[in-house]
């Protein structure tokens, strides 16, 4: 049996200020959907947890629009980047999505480890992108 979800905050992809799009954002306590289409539909989700980094952009249009978009970086191996293009309050619904994530970090017991690489010399060295390569030193 299938359980309804909540919506913190949903929202559609707009054009010129006006929400005129078959590709909807959601936002639930736990997860961050994305669903493209109106005959055949594609959706994704991330959850919260999982998200890294949140950006915002508004170029000279989106602005003179009210309209921004927010990119979401997660860990999450089918969906590692998340764009939510042309949404209303662009900063407002980062915020938001930042608290949640922040949340379901804490509820999950969730914490960000940087990662350790060894060098010739056997001294540690930190690796805070996973690239490998020492980023300090």
């Amino acid at each position: 049996m299938a359980t309804k979800i909540e919506y913190i905050w949903k929202d559609r992809k707009r054009y010129l200020g006006l929400p005129l799009s078959f590709t909807r954002y959601a936002l639930s306590e736990d997860r961050l959907f994305l669903s493209v289409g109106f005959f055949s539909i594609k959706d994704d989700e991330v959850l919260l947890y999982r998200v890294r980094d949140i950006d915002t952009s508004r170029n000279l249009w989106q602005r003179l629009l009210g309209v921004g978009t927010v990119t979401i970086s997660s860990s999450d191996k089918s969906t590692p980047t998340l764009v939510l293009k042309n949404i209303k309050n662009p900063v407002a619904v980062k915020e938001m999505i930042h608290e949640q994530v922040e949340e379901m970090k804490i509820r999950r017991r969730v914490r960000v480890g940087e990662i350790m690489t060894t060098d010739m010399d056997g001294d540690d060295e930190l690796d805070l992108d996973g690239d490998g390569e020492p980023d300090m030193e």
